[in-house]
């Protein structure tokens, strides 16, 4: 993995260089501080407040978490002369790096995950003109003949960090 080499002043101006000379605009680097801000919300009561200081910490924490992950799985696919980095090579990634308690309900969701697109995959080939909307968007008919918008409820954080799922389809 290149080492990174950080200069400027304020976070939002930092350029990093890697060993090629490359740029990468810290803002291009790092997961948006406002998706990072809304997931620590859903986990905290209400009336919680986060500082900006703990949200910009989360943020350098997941940005690097990521890279590190995808590093590995990356790692893999390169020896296996592959390209294309896909979600079991990230939860192998994660289990080698020493994560089994994080890559076991990831590997849950991937398979989740992949049984409701060939659903929706096989719902679509079945889906008529009249169920389009105005803007376009899928509408999918269930067997009892209501439709539905064909949108996903639920998320990997569910799955791993033990909030509520009883809204999820996935369970």
């Amino acid at each position: 993995m290149a080492d990174n080499f950080r200069f400027g002043g304020s976070s939002s101006s930092n350029v990093d260089f890697d060993e090629q000379g490359g740029c990468t605009k810290e803002q291009d680097r790092l997961v948006p501080i406002a998706n990072v801000g809304r997931i620590m919300k859903q986990i905290l009561p209400s009336n919680a407040k986060i500082s900006k200081e703990a949200k910009e910490t989360m943020q350098e924490s997941v940005s690097e978490f990521i890279s590190f992950v995808t590093s590995e799985a990356s790692d893999k696919c390169q020896k296996e002369k592959r390209k294309t980095v896909n979600g079991d090579d990230i939860c192998w990634a994660m289990g080698s790096l020493g994560f089994d308690d994080f890559a076991k309900p990831l590997k849950r969701y991937l398979h989740k995950y992949r049984e409701l697109e060939g659903e929706k995959a096989t719902q679509n080939k079945a889906i008529t003109a009249d169920d389009e909307d105005k803007e376009g968007a899928s509408i999918l008919r269930r067997e009892d003949g209501q439709l539905e918008n064909d949108s996903l409820a639920f998320t990997p954080l569910s799955l791993s960090f033990g909030t509520n799922i009883s809204n999820s389809r996935l369970f």
